[in-house]
């Protein structure tokens, strides 16, 4: 499952991340959508993701409401299908 969903505001990427790296605490696995039709699994730092701004000028948000709904196997699935994150 899900257990954090991050994103740009203004520059459509998101992320739903369900594990982190014990030994670096900064690694995160989980579905990454960039906003360019192209979800995939895989990792990020976090570490990165704090560095990142929109065109905007706003940095990468958590998801303060977000409660996953189903396993990521299935917002894969959804993703990968519709191109991109939808909920």
């Amino acid at each position: 499952m899900p257990a954090v969903r991050l994103f740009t505001p203004d520059a459509h990427a998101t992320w739903l991340l369900a594990a982190l790296d014990p030994d670096d605490g900064d690694t995160a696995w989980g579905l990454i959508d960039l906003g360019i039709g192209l979800p995939t699994l895989g990792t990020v730092k976090l570490s990165d993701l704090a560095s990142i701004v929109g065109p905007s000028q706003h940095p990468v948000m958590r998801d303060l409401y977000f409660l996953a709904e189903r396993p990521l196997s299935e917002y894969v699935r959804r993703a990968q299908e519709n191109g991109s994150i939808t909920d």
